[in-house]
């Protein structure tokens, strides 16, 4: 055999050693993620679901997100207006009991008019300052008097409000009800029922800026997206900075143009479940125990960052429903198995 022919066979044998070692990494996803998975292009993954199921449950997660507020907001009114109501009654037994003494005083020594003060004066100076007492007393009788009243109208309008916030309250409750009847007609196509979701705790979110009733303020998407380099709601930002400072750093895509939902509104984020980006099989071991993980710091931060709804292995969590069993359609990235889907309000 000749020479060459031998040199060339021992150079590649490590040539080819080395490339099945490196295809060993890739299918280990040992590899950066950068390099094994290339950033996800709009289409991917295809969550499925019809827009008339993704319109149905943001309208449902919405609905009983603000009349949660404005049932915390009318709450918080009724308290402050009980504490009103408390001082008023402490202040109108004060002011009865003033009264109180004055008409018992009058009653014991007679009233004092102008023709009592002429008659008892010996002479006109001790008239005058029987006139003087007279005014004095007057002004006083007067001024309780009409405290009084006052107390007593800013109770009955305090008592008035307080049934106002009564009425308001059931209403927010029927809302809420009603809202909850709306998820379970539109999570019926795609759920059996309820489940029993991911267990555990988590890290406690700062929560996101709120309006001073305590209702989310209306976002755009406004601010740059992270994840994509398009752009996302305030909100949306938070939530993602919140959930990596809690330790989820895994591949994110936000934004995703075209489509409905709310990633083209820039209110929706997918969290890959591998450590290298979003695979096209249902994760388990590791991967599934970090996608149970963030599921469950999501649902248990909702109120604080205004989350909606979350999807995760089979499952969707909303507010009105709590866990319920879900079915996208069959593949990972449908039944998102791969990956955790969260959209915001």
């Amino acid at each position: 055999m000749p020479r060459t022919r031998l040199t060339r066979r021992r150079v590649r044998r490590p040539l080819l050693a080395l490339l099945a070692a490196v295809a060993l990494l890739l299918g280990a996803g040992l590899v950066p993620a950068g390099v094994a998975v290339a950033a996800p292009t709009p289409s991917a993954p295809d969550e499925g679901g019809s827009k008339q199921l993704r319109q149905a449950l943001e309208a449902a997660a919405k609905g009983h997100i603000e009349a949660t507020a404005r049932l915390n907001n009318s709450k918080r009114r009724q308290t402050q207006l009980n504490a009103q109501l408390t001082q008023l009654e402490l202040r109108l037994v004060e002011l009865n009991s003033q009264v109180g003494e004055v008409a018992a005083q009058s009653y014991r020594l007679g009233r004092l008019t102008p023709v009592s003060a002429l008659l008892a004066s010996s002479d006109p100076g001790s008239f005058v300052q029987r006139a003087a007492e007279l005014d004095v007393m007057a002004q006083r009788d007067g001024k309780r008097l009409r405290a009084l009243n006052e107390a007593k109208a800013e109770a009955a309008q305090a008592k008035l409000a307080i049934d106002a916030e009564v009425r308001e309250q059931q209403k927010q409750l029927a809302i809420l009800a009603k809202k909850k009847r709306d998820a379970e007609i539109a999570l019926a196509k795609v759920s059996s029922g309820s489940s029993s979701g991911f267990s555990g705790g988590s890290a406690s979110a700062k929560p996101a800026p709120r309006n001073a009733d305590g209702s989310w303020p209306s976002e755009s998407c406004s601010v740059k997206d992270p994840t994509t380099s398009n752009c996302i709601t305030p909100r949306t930002l938070h939530m993602l900075q919140q959930a990596k400072a809690a330790g989820y750093k895994r591949y994110v895509s936000c934004f995703r143009s075209g489509g409905d939902g709310e990633h083209p509104k820039g209110r929706a984020c997918d969290f890959s479940a591998a450590s290298g980006g979003f695979e096209n099989v249902s994760a388990t071991g590791g991967d599934k125990a970090y996608g149970d993980s963030l599921a469950n710091y999501l649902k248990n931060n909702a109120s604080k960052l205004g989350v909606m709804y979350v999807i995760w292995y089979r499952q969707i969590w909303m507010p009105n429903t709590g866990w319920r069993s879900y079915s996208g359609g069959g593949s990972p990235a449908a039944d998102h198995t791969n990956h955790v889907h969260v959209s915001m309000y």
